[in-house]
């Protein structure tokens, strides 16, 4: 049965942390985008994401996020939320799935803990900024 089902590969679609100035904060912030760099439009397109990880010995863990983008243009990208400097030092996972036609499409993006810092920037495609990507 497990055979039968095939999970198809995620390609061409990934995250990148991109540091922004706010108003709000009068300072440079964090900003998870999704880059689509496929040919392909992607369709109901649902992001949750979370951190967690541990700080003094200590486990912590953040609430759950969920947005949602009815699409994803083919070559485009698309912001998610800010990254609170607080918890650069977790690790911060985004679930991605998402539908290109009738075919369902699922991926898990971590940026892995201390990660997300001005020393491992580069250039982000299409939007053509230094951040950090997962892929």
């Amino acid at each position: 049965m497990k055979k039968d089902i095939t999970i198809p590969e995620v390609e061409n679609v990934f995250l990148a942390a991109v540091q922004e100035w706010s108003d709000d904060f009068m300072e440079k912030v964090w900003y998870a985008y999704l880059i689509n760099d496929s040919d392909f439009n992607l369709d109901s397109v649902m992001v949750v994401s979370k951190a967690f990880g541990t700080i003094d010995g200590e486990m912590k863990k953040t609430s759950v996020l969920r947005h949602a983008f009815v699409e994803v243009p083919a070559v485009s990208v698309v912001k998610i939320e800010m990254i609170e400097k607080s918890l650069l030092v977790l690790n911060n996972e985004f679930m991605v799935t998402f539908f290109i036609g009738n075919t369902l499409y699922d991926k898990k993006f971590i940026f892995k803990s201390n990660l997300i810092n001005d020393n491992n920037t580069e250039e982000v495609p299409i939007l053509f900024v230094d951040g950090i990507m997962v892929k």
